[in-house]
């Protein structure tokens, strides 16, 4: 039996739990802004945190779709064109 047949049971795990995840909770935190929303800076004289321009990936929400959920969303549109 090939050794990479060992790691199969513990892959399959992974990826329903992602899927798992996706179904649960679709949207996480903006990896771009880190769920900010914008762009953060550092005052230099005060030393404040200051807002900058809305992010382009969330639209300044600081949340976006997940990867498996960006994917379902492509797949689930795919069969429904094919199915017209």
């Amino acid at each position: 039996m090939p050794a990479w047949l060992e790691y199969v049971p513990a892959i399959a795990l992974v990826v329903l739990g992602y899927a798992a995840l996706c179904a649960v909770s679709p949207v996480g935190t903006c990896r771009k802004c880190r769920g900010w929303g914008a762009a953060v800076s550092v005052s230099r004289f005060s030393g404040r945190l200051r807002r900058g321009r809305e992010c382009r990936r969330c639209n300044g929400h600081g949340r976006a779709f997940r990867v498996g959920r960006r994917v379902y969303h492509r797949l689930a549109r795919l069969h429904g064109d094919a199915h017209r």
